[in-house]
């Protein structure tokens, strides 16, 4: 058996999980960042101790998936921005304690991992994994291998550069994929149309205030027809589509694997997305071969939990 955690800004959620990514048992705690780093530290050894309470087994590790750069062979999470982590040892202690190996990950390419084990990406060797959600992040497996490249640091697909000039990105470059492809990219792409048609109806779902403007009210928008709507789904999607041609122009994988807030709306995403990416990726040129699928994740906010899990197995 082997113990998972997604460490959240806000919550650590963890779960044992068995050697085929099946979840037995669940424990959540809050985070309490704001007490700093050994307070964070001491909830990840007490969400541990809530999974095993009343339990016999040993886990056989302890994967826990971080919302930044990490350093497995350290042990360290190299920085973090919404946790006091700056190359900070987070594993001494479970190590300590539960005498079994430690593992690291970033959360989405743990989030990669657990969608190829068990989720939408299932049975495949060779996937991208995109979150949609406030960022965009993303994982790789090559092989049935996340690849992490040379510091552990890859897979950084939200700051593929789409547009020369574009937006401001909090990475300090512009033009970012995040900026356009994800949830606050799409508000903004919305936000940017309103501003040309008072009788949207987003106007009225939103309250006339530009920052009630969220992701679901657009895609409601959008299903009832509203012409501003359509105008930054459309937009969206085909910012969305420059990154998955670049991806599969680069890689050519078996599958493309979608999650994320954003994925929710898989019903107005999925068939413009794979016709775009179908008119635009270089292998168009080869009909008769194999083609990489576009797929909707299935996990959740499982998939991270389940890929810490078996980090490394």
């Amino acid at each position: 058996m082997y113990i998972g955690i997604d460490l959240g800004g806000t919550n650590i959620a963890a779960a044992l999980v068995d050697e085929s990514g099946r979840i037995v048992k669940r424990a959540s705690i809050p985070a309490n960042a704001g007490g700093g780093a050994q307070v964070v530290i001491g909830g990840l050894v007490r969400v541990c101790d809530v999974l095993l309470c009343e339990e016999t087994v040993t886990p056989l590790s302890i994967g826990i998936g971080v919302p930044g750069s990490v350093d497995d062979e350290a042990g360290e999470v190299v920085f973090t921005p919404n946790l006091p982590f700056k190359h900070t040892n987070i594993t001494r202690e479970l190590h300590a304690k539960f005498g079994c190996p430690i593992r690291l990950g970033n959360d989405a390419n743990c989030a990669a991992l657990g969608e190829t084990i068990t989720g939408g990406a299932k049975g495949a060797s060779d996937v991208v994994f995109i979150t949609l959600g406030t960022g965009l992040g993303g994982g790789i497996i090559i092989g049935g291998r996340l690849h992490t490249g040379l510091t552990g640091q890859a897979s950084e697909l939200g700051h593929i550069v789409v547009k020369i000039g574009g937006r401001e990105c909090g990475c300090g470059r512009r033009g970012c994929w995040e900026r356009y492809a994800s949830a606050s990219g799409l508000i903004r792409t919305a936000i940017e149309f309103m501003r040309s048609d008072s009788e949207s109806a987003l106007w009225e779902l939103c309250g006339a205030k530009e920052e009630n403007v969220d992701g679901r009210m657009i895609f409601e928008a959008y299903r009832a027809g509203d012409s501003i709507a359509m105008l930054a789904v459309g937009r969206y999607i085909e910012d969305l589509a420059a990154g998955v041609v670049n991806i599969i122009n680069t890689l050519e994988p078996e599958m493309v694997c979608v999650g994320g807030g954003i994925s929710n709306a898989w019903d107005c995403i999925e068939e413009p997305l794979r016709k775009l990416v179908d008119e635009e990726k270089y292998y168009r040129f080869s009909p008769e071969a194999p083609q990489t699928r576009i797929v909707k994740a299935q996990l959740g906010n499982d998939a991270g939990i389940i890929g810490a899990a078996l980090l490394g197995v």
